[in-house]
């Protein structure tokens, strides 16, 4: 197993933690992590664009003119694709873009980047993360002291005062230990978490 400092809110490291290689020490598995990101992505779109066809449009049941004997082109609606105010070619409909995949391989990708984290030594583990009021400087300057410029803190749900206070911060974002995702661990470059948090996850995904 590996074997990760633990350090308090001002940096200083105050003991060690034992991580399971089931969750932090697997072989990476780039292509799972890729199809998560792209499941990730494609999932967030809304898909809700919408135009209208020719047969849709209001108007142009009649005959503009008649067919012959005018001089100009013929015409059969002025709701053709080619008049103002007229119908769209192929017009875009309202789809649905989400991509399934499966738990194990969602789950492969979530042990690939974590273990990638543990590797590349962009994992750390704080003791404690609590904060007595919603403080924006006080999250800063954690960030400051531990050198996390850009972190996702994975937290357990009890720490309202600390995911209020960081939502303001450029380069910090916070997460559950049920809502962490592929892509915001690969997005931050440092995935700062607690020993409870660290724990919390190793039961649920290892």
């Amino acid at each position: 197993m590996a074997t990760v400092p633990v350090k308090n809110i001002n940096g200083e490291t105050v003991g060690s933690m034992e991580l399971n290689d089931a969750l932090f020490g697997i072989d990476v598995n780039e292509h799972a992590v890729h199809m998560a990101v792209v499941q990730y992505l494609a999932n967030r779109r809304q898909g809700n664009k919408s135009s209208k066809t020719r047969a849709e449009v209001r108007g142009g049941g009649r005959k503009p003119w008649r067919q012959k004997g005018t001089g100009r082109a013929r015409q059969g609606s002025i709701r053709s694709p080619q008049w103002t105010g007229g119908g769209v070619v192929f017009a875009p409909k309202p789809r649905d873009f989400s991509i399934k995949l499966n738990k194990k391989q969602k789950r492969l990708a979530l042990k690939s980047v974590l273990t990638d984290k543990v590797k590349r030594d962009k994992l750390v583990v704080l003791d404690s993360f609590d904060l007595p009021e919603i403080k924006t400087k006080a999250v800063a300057t954690v960030c400051e002291k531990l050198n996390t410029p850009d972190a996702l803190f994975v937290l357990t749900g009890s720490n309202t005062n600390v995911i209020l206070s960081a939502r303001n911060i450029p380069g910090i974002k916070t997460a559950g230990t049920n809502t962490i995702n592929v892509y915001d661990i690969l997005r931050y470059d440092s995935l700062v978490v607690t020993k409870e948090a660290a724990l919390e996850m190793q039961e649920v995904y290892a």
